[in-house]
């Protein structure tokens, strides 16, 4: 196939699609930068979350999921993205250099770029139909493909998993800085980032309910007569073999293609990190439910009520301020390697 660069205006078609990706607490910790014949991922340190993501997992997550949307978007517009993770280990915010190939988009690629639009963050209760054995495989493979394990958390697994959501929320409760984080990264009504009022439901106390943070100024209902005893969320779990920033950017990889598998097949899906953002909470999680794999994100998946409304979609930052040539970005000389 041929090789070059697209024009400008699909580098930012693809760009927009990437930035929709999921993030912590919606920070988007991202910036990309146009070369002549690359594109460039960086990690945004200042948008780490100090208190939530003291090691920096979930900014790595995060952009990696941006990184897999990107991939995604190029495809659907008839390039390959060919990626060069962590090409500069004297820089460590350069996550990714990208070049491209020309290619002819297939009908899968093309589905999976339209779920990204349509991929949402859902918080609410589900309903009780169950999801297929089949939808459950589909996204293991879309993990697998990313270097990744997926499995879903049953029986005892699913116990402990529990447990471990409960006890990182009673943790994070009685911690005021934690509070105080949280409490500035949502609530909120007009922004470009962090998670809005009108996405969020208030906590559900219902017994046997799995904890959620509890945002600021919840305002999303749950769907009428939607009840927790008939909820049939499925417990996904994504793990990796080693806990290196490597793994964990391509976990943000294997996250994203989880969710828009979810999505392509009409499922409601809510990512949860907070078990795994306490050492030793974590350190539960890895022996009892992924038998000594890294975990890396939980994930809740699900079919939404038939009644349920639409969500609208959280606010994204302009591109403007995210996509900027090469030449404005700090020291950019990178090795390429092979990953």
């Amino acid at each position: 196939m041929d090789r070059g660069f697209p024009d400008e205006f699909t580098v930012k078609t693809a760009v927009a699609m990437a930035v929709r990706a999921p993030s912590v607490h919606n920070t988007q910790p991202w910036y990309w930068r146009i070369g002549h014949s690359t594109l460039h991922l960086y990690a945004d340190p200042a948008r780490q979350l100090p208190q939530t993501d003291p090691d920096g997992r979930d900014l790595m997550l995060s952009c990696g999921a941006a990184l897999h949307h990107l991939r995604v978007g190029f495809a659907a517009l008839g390039w390959t993205a060919e990626v060069h993770r962590l090409p500069n280990p004297d820089e460590p915010d350069h996550l990714a250099a990208i070049t491209l190939r020309q290619h002819e988009p297939s009908q899968d690629e093309v589905a999976m770029a339209a779920a990204i639009p349509r991929r949402r963050t859902d918080r609410r209760r589900h309903s009780s139909w169950a999801v297929p054995r089949g939808h459950v495989e589909a996204m293991a493979r879309a993990a697998a493909l990313e270097g990744t394990v997926l499995q879903a958390a049953g029986d005892s697994s699913r116990y402990h998993l529990a447990t471990a959501i409960e006890e990182a929320s009673h943790r994070h409760a009685d911690d005021p800085a934690y509070r105080t984080e949280l409490a500035a990264w949502s609530g909120r009504h007009v922004a470009p980032d962090g998670v809005p009022s009108r996405n969020t439901p208030a906590a559900d106390d219902t017994p046997g309910a799995l904890r959620a943070r509890p945002f600021a100024d919840p305002m999303l209902p749950q769907p009428p007569e939607a009840k927790a005893e008939d909820d049939e969320t499925v417990l996904l779990v994504l793990s990796t073999a080693s806990d290196d920033r490597m793994s964990r950017l391509r976990a943000g990889e294997a996250t994203s293609a989880v969710l828009l598998t979810a999505t392509a097949f009409g499922l409601s899906s809510c990512p949860l990190t907070e078990p795994l953002e306490i050492a030793d909470v974590r350190e539960s999680v890895t022996e009892h439910v992924t038998g000594g794999s890294y975990p890396q994100m939980v994930l809740r998946i699900g079919w939404a009520p038939a009644n349920a409304d639409p969500l609208p979609a959280t606010p994204r930052r302009d591109l403007a301020e995210v996509l900027q040539p090469l030449e404005a970005a700090p020291q950019h000389q990178f090795r390429y390697q092979s990953h």
